[in-house]
């Protein structure tokens, strides 16, 4: 793949906090690969304010991986094995990190095992020109291109901007009691700071409750946190 950087065009910025993440430290010997669904479900009944929340999203849990996190297990039956540094991430408003920190010191039951919170943390989103999201919704026979394509035509409808540097990654199926939701890896590059950061407060596509369309910062020459 052929792929040039242009000049850092990035300027320190303190990034917006009406969106952030909040993490937790969990306890869990084991979990099902397939958790998403599940896990939607127990945080609403532990938060049932996070139902009807827009903006609302649940990361998926991922544990130590190989290339950027871009490689999982997989198998109908692989697990995950979280280790005492693995987090929760929930993607909130700001005003409901109070109501989102009562998760704290509670156990949610995910296929019959037991999982545990722990402390919060706080995370600001990230003023970054390369973001990517382990799962966009796709379509079980669209192509490639077509995914490109349309999502490229929905990050122009959010944000202005006609996207110059786009990569699909891997697909993946999440299991619903309705059926498959199939979907894709997808990396957006070449970012200015305010298409970055709607991108990671939006989201693109449906299904944020269940890990989709999630935007995380992809570490690059370009990237720059808020605290730095």
């Amino acid at each position: 793949m052929f792929w040039q950087e242009d000049e850092d065009k990035t300027l320190p910025y303190q990034a917006p906090e009406d969106i952030i993440d909040i993490s937790f430290n969990i306890i869990c010997k084991q979990l099902p690969i397939d958790n998403a669904w599940e896990l939607r479900g127990q945080i609403h009944q532990a938060l049932p304010w996070f139902k009807t929340c827009k903006t609302a999203g649940i990361h998926h849990l991922y544990v130590a991986e190989s290339n950027n996190g871009w490689i999982r297990p997989d198998g109908e039956n692989a697990v995950l094995y979280p280790s005492r540094r693995t987090r929760l991430y929930l993607r909130i408003p700001e005003e409901h990190i109070e109501d989102a920190k009562q998760l704290s010191n509670k156990t949610l039951s995910i296929a019959g095992i037991p999982l545990s919170f722990g402390k919060s943390k706080i995370k600001k989103l990230t003023n970054t020109s390369i973001v990517f999201s382990r799962h966009i919704l796709s379509h079980n026979d669209e192509t490639e291109d077509e995914f490109l394509i349309r999502n490229a035509e929905e990050i122009k409808q959010l944000t202005g901007i006609t996207v110059k540097k786009m990569m699909s990654g891997k697909d993946h199926r999440i299991k619903t009691p309705n059926g498959n939701l199939y979907t894709r890896h997808l990396m957006i590059a070449d970012l200015d700071t305010e298409p970055s950061i709607k991108i990671q407060q939006i989201g693109l596509g449906k299904a944020r409750q269940l890990g989709c369309g999630i935007f995380l910062p992809h570490k690059g020459i370009k990237s720059l946190t808020a605290d730095e």
